[in-house]
């Protein structure tokens, strides 16, 4: 039992001394280049390690003489692991979003909480607001995103209206237009927020987790993730 226990320590110890030499090699080679170095972990190939430097994963092999800017992916489980990985790595602060830029709609008792980007003239962004109709006790912070041609004078006209988030649900689930807005708009500090959070498409799920997730998805899944994610 010693005997197994030293040698787990023991591994430990050279896994965190190679992830001390490689963090080490990169400094020293790419300086100023590459950034802050925050993490360097094993990945789930052998002899790869994770490189994990501002906002930003590399992977880089064991000498640190070579770096790969790409990402990597489980074929078998067909999913992006660097993508998952920096979902977890750079989640947000939930309770520091600035929602004074938010609609904010209340269903039901308003317990589960989950923030989204989102733009009138996505067609995803539709689909979400149509399996939304299937989810209840949750707030809801809905970021207008005007990212598609024509998009902007249809989140000016919802930020104007006298009630945001039946305009919202007029339009996006009845196809009503809203009448034209003549009011102020943060729209600069809208789309400032989502290039800051690297939001480049709509619609994009931010859950209580601070785990951004980009796409649609339905309401079970929606539910299971708001379930997940208090």
């Amino acid at each position: 039992m010693f005997r197994i226990l030293l040698l787990s320590l023991l591994s430990i110890s050279l896994a965190h001394a190679a992830e001390a030499d490689i963090s080490a090699r990169l400094k020293d080679t790419l300086g100023k280049t590459l950034g802050d170095i925050s993490q360097v972990s094993k990945s789930p190939i052998a002899g790869l390690y994770e490189v994990v430097a501002q906002d930003h994963i590399f992977y880089s092999d064991e000498s640190g003489q070579y770096l790969i800017d790409g990402s990597l992916f489980d074929l078998k489980s067909r999913r992006n692991i660097t993508e998952a990985r920096a979902r977890q790595l750079f989640a947000i602060e939930f309770g520091k979003l600035p929602f004074e830029l938010a609609v904010k709609k209340i269903k039901g008792n308003g317990s589960r909480k989950m923030a989204y980007f989102t733009d009138p003239n996505c067609g995803y962004c539709k689909k979400l607001e149509h399996e939304l109709q299937n989810v209840s006790d949750v707030t809801l912070y809905l970021f207008l995103y005007p990212i598609f041609d024509g998009s902007a004078e249809k989140v000016r006209a919802i930020w104007c209206s006298q009630d945001k988030v039946k305009a919202w649900d007029n339009l996006m689930l009845n196809g009503v237009q809203p009448a034209a807005g003549k009011c102020e708009v943060p729209i600069a500090k809208m789309m400032e927020l989502g290039r800051k959070l690297k939001v480049n498409g709509t619609p994009a799920l931010v859950f209580a987790n601070g785990v951004i997730n980009p796409g649609y998805m339905p309401a079970a899944e929606l539910e299971k993730a708001l379930d997940n994610n208090k």
